[in-house]
C-alpha cells in the first residue's frame, strides 16, 4: 500500500509518524508546501517575542528525521498541484526546481491546514503588515522588529528606507494569537494598540470573562478597541503606517500584526472533489474519512462534531488536529478508530495571567437556544491561603438543570489554571456530572491546592443548587427580589449596591422579623460564602431566599 501525505505539520506529521509504527511496510510520502515539516507554530509569538530565542527549537522535528528514523519519503519545498481522484493520482511540483512529478496512491491524507484571514483592505500590501502562520512569517516580525537607523536590516524589506526601531504596533484580532502577540510586543518595549471588531476578546469566551481578560490588558498597558473594524491602512506623513478603522479613527503605528482568525485550506478539497461543509471545512466521518473512501482529512481544515453540542464545528487547534492525524493512521492501518469530537479545550498566557476554557459556552447555549443550563460563578484560592503566593481564580462552570451534566467551564487566574482547567475537560470528556466533580479525589498540598479543591467547590456549589439547597439567582435576573446585603458595615459603605437593606450575617437570626415573607429574597455578599449560610438559615425559617452567585465578585464582572 503506499499512502501520500500532504501537510507535515501537526495532523500531517503525527499520521506520518503513527502509520510507520503500526506498519514498516506501507509506503509512505509525505510532502509540505514549506521548508520545514513537524514545527511548532504556536511557539511563533513567543520566538517574536524572544522567550524562544533559537528558530531551531521550532522545529520539533525535521525532513532527515523522518527519512530516517520513519523511514519514509519526506518533501519539503513540495506543493500539490493537481489531484486526480480517480486515477488516485497527485501531481507535485518541487518549488526549488520546478519539476513537476506525478505519484499514485493508495490512500490520501490531506492536512493542509487553515490560512490567515487578509482580506482585501486598501493598503493591506504596505510594508510592515505582517500575518502569523509560518516561522518565515516570525523571522520577518523579528527582522522588522530589530531595524535601526545603524542596521541595513530594512533594506530586505522591498520599498522600506532606513528607519527608526519601530516604537508603536497595531495588532488587529483579539484571538489567541492577537493576545499572544500583544503581549510579546508589550515584552519588547512596545506601544501596543489591540483593535477588536466584536464588542470582546476572547471570542471562546463568554462576554464577562472577557471582560475581566480587556481590564487585565488595559492594566498591562495594552491599549483595547473593541467594537471595532479595521478599514484600511495608509502611509503616514513620517512614514509609518495609518490604520484606519470602520468608526474612522485612526491609529499610529510601525508595524501591524493581522491576526483576525484563519480559514481552513480548501485547495486541495476543491482539486479532489471532495465534499465541503456549510461552515467551510472538508466534511469527514468520525473516521476523518472525506466523501471519497480513499482520501482522509485532518486538521485545521476539516470540520468536526462539537464534543458537547454535536453541531459541526471549526476549532483549529493542535491538540484535536494531532489526535485525528493519529486515528487517520489508525484507520488506514486497519484499526477501528474514532474521533469522538472536540470540546475546545485551550489555554492563552498573558503576562502573569492564563485563560483558559472547556466545552460550550452560555453564549452558545443560548443561541443554540438550549435553557436546559445553570451556571455558577466562584472565587477560590489557587491553594491553600495561608500558604505564601496564593492567587484568587475566577472560575464560571456551566451544567445541565435535568441531569448535573457538566457542560463548560472558563477560568481565569495567575496561577493554577491549567490544573483546574484539564480537570474539567477531562469531566466533560468522561460524561460527569456536577456531583461527579464533588466527589472528585484531587492531588493537595498547601502549595498546591486546597482540601477542597476549585474544582470539588464548583461541583458542590452547582450540587447544592440542583438539590434544592441553595436555590440561585443571577445580577442580571433580580426581577423585584428584596436584596439583602449580610456584608459587614466597612464592606457596604466601600462599595455599596442601591436599594440593598445591610444586615450583617451574624446578625440575621435576630433580625429576621425585620425581611418580607410576602418577597424572594436575594442575598448577597463579597463571594457568595456568607450569603450562602444567609440563604440556609432564611430558607429553614419559612422565607423565600435564593443566593446571588458569585456576589458582589461577580457583579463586578457584569
Amino acid at each position: 500500500m503506499k499512502v501520500i501525505i500532504v501537510g507535515g505539520v501537526a495532523g500531517g506529521a503525527s499520521c506520518a509518524a503513527r502509520l510507520r509504527r503500526l506498519d514498516e511496510k506501507i509506503e509512505i510520502l509525505m510532502v509540505e508546501r514549506g521548508p520545514f515539516v513537524s514545527y511548532a507554530n504556536c511557539g511563533l509569538p513567543y520566538y517574536v517575542g524572544g522567550s524562544i530565542e533559537e528558530e531551531s527549537k521550532l522545529l520539533v522535528a525535521t525532513e532527515q528525521m523522518f527519512k530516517v528514523i520513519f523511514n519514509m519519503d519526506c518533501r519539503t519545498n513540495c506543493e500539490v498541484v493537481g489531484i486526480a481522484a480517480k486515477e488516485k493520482t497527485v501531481k507535485l511540483k518541487n518549488l526549488l526546481s520546478g519539476e513537476v512529478t506525478t505519484e499514485k496512491y493508495d490512500k490520501l491524507v490531506l492536512s493542509p491546514g487553515a490560512a490567515p484571514v487578509r482580506p482585501p483592505l486598501p493598503g493591506l500590501e504596505l510594508p510592515g503588515i505582517f500575518s502569523v502562520r509560518t516561522v518565515a512569517d516570525s523571522k520577518n516580525i523579528k527582522e522588522w522588529l530589530d531595524r535601526d537607523t545603524d542596521n541595513s536590516v530594512g533594506n530586505s524589506f522591498t520599498g522600506v528606507d532606513k528607519v527608526s526601531r519601530p516604537k508603536k504596533a497595531v495588532v488587529i484580532g483579539g484571538g489567541f494569537i492577537g493576545l499572544e502577540m500583544a503581549e510579546n510586543l508589550v515584552e519588547r518595549a512596545l506601544n501596543v494598540t489591540l483593535i477588536e471588531k466584536l464588542d470582546q476578546v476572547m471570542p471562546p469566551l463568554d462576554p464577562e470573562m472577557a471582560r475581566i481578560v480587556k481590564r487585565y490588558m488595559k492594566k498591562h498597558g495594552i491599549a483595547v478597541k473593541t467594537g471595532d473594524g479595521v478599514a484600511g491602512f495608509r502611509k503616514g506623513e513620517q512614514g509609518d503606517l495609518e490604520v484606519i478603522t470602520e468608526k474612522g479613527k485612526v491609529y499610529n503605528a510601525d508595524i501591524v500584526i493581522m491576526s483576525i482568525g484563519v480559514k481552513p485550506e480548501l485547495e486541495l478539497a476543491k482539486m479532489a472533489g471532495i465534499k465541503v461543509g456549510e461552515l467551510g471545512g472538508i466534511r469527514v466521518d468520525e473516521h476523518m474519512v472525506t466523501s471519497d473512501p480513499d482520501i482522509l482529512a485532518v486538521g485545521d481544515a476539516v470540520e468536526v462534531k462539537d464534543f458537547v453540542t454535536g453541531q459541526w464545528a471549526l476549532i483549529p487547534l493542535a491538540g484535536p488536529a494531532n489526535r485525528q492525524g493519529r486515528i487517520a493512521a489508525d484507520v488506514i492501518g486497519g484499526r477501528k478508530s474514532k474521533f469522538r469530537g472536540t470540546q475546545g479545550t485551550s489555554i492563552c498566557k498573558l503576562f502573569g495571567a492564563a485563560i483558559a476554557q472547556t466545552g460550550v459556552s452560555e453564549k452558545t447555549l443560548k443561541k443554540l437556544g438550549d435553557t436546559d443550563y445553570e451556571k455558577v460563578y466562584l472565587f477560590p484560592n489557587s491553594h491553600a491561603g495561608y500558604y505564601p503566593g496564593a492567587k484568587m481564580l475566577i472560575v464560571k462552570a456551566i451544567f445541565r438543570k435535568s441531569d448535573g451534566k457538566l457542560l463548560g467551564a472558563q477560568v481565569l487566574g495567575e496561577d493554577g489554571v491549567t490544573k483546574r482547567i484539564d480537570s474539567f475537560a477531562m469531566a466533560i470528556q468522561m460524561g460527569c456530572t456536577v456531583y461527579d466533580l464533588e466527589e472528585s479525589e484531587l492531588c493537595y498540598a498547601p502549595p498546591f491546592g486546597s482540601a477542597k479543591d476549585p474544582v470539588n467547590f464548583a461541583g458542590m456549589i452547582a450540587a447544592n443548587i440542583l438539590r434544592g439547597d441553595m436555590p440561585v439567582v443571577h445580577w442580571d435576573s433580580l426581577g423585584d427580589s428584596f436584596l439583602l446585603d449580610v456584608r459587614n458595615p466597612p464592606e457596604v459603605a466601600a462599595d455599596p449596591v442601591p436599594g440593598a437593606v445591610n444586615i450583617p450575617l451574624p446578625q440575621l437570626r435576630s433580625r429576621l422579623a425585620e425581611l418580607p415573607k410576602d418577597k424572594q429574597i436575594a442575598s448577597f455578599c463579597r463571594s457568595a460564602q456568607r450569603s450562602y449560610y444567609a440563604t440556609r438559615i432564611l430558607l429553614q425559617n419559612g422565607f423565600r431566599a435564593v443566593n446571588i452567585s458569585g456576589s458582589m465578585l461577580a457583579r463586578s464582572i457584569m
